[in-house]
């Protein structure tokens, strides 16, 4: 999974740069990624994820347990 966010499904948009004269050539937004660890309390252990910055924002909010068997539902994440 390449340039995915392992939290959020954020992935790659496809759009048009515009021009002065209003001519349009096909360009790409990509997502703003960081591959970050993050410590697992119950686990006791770092967790490395490939996580956008919302992914970042909702995991300082609603807490790493819980976004993970989000992600995992959603099947954004195997089990390791």
């Amino acid at each position: 999974m390449a340039r995915v966010c392992q939290i959020t499904g954020k992935k790659r948009m496809i759009g048009n740069n515009v021009s002065h004269s209003k001519r349009r050539t096909k360009r790409e937004f990509s997502v703003n990624l960081r591959e970050k660890r993050f410590w697992l309390e119950s686990e006791k252990r770092f967790v490395t994820l490939k996580v956008s910055a919302a992914g970042m924002r909702n995991i300082n909010k609603n807490g790493l347990e819980y976004e993970l068997k989000k992600a995992m539902d959603k099947g954004l994440l195997e089990v390791v």
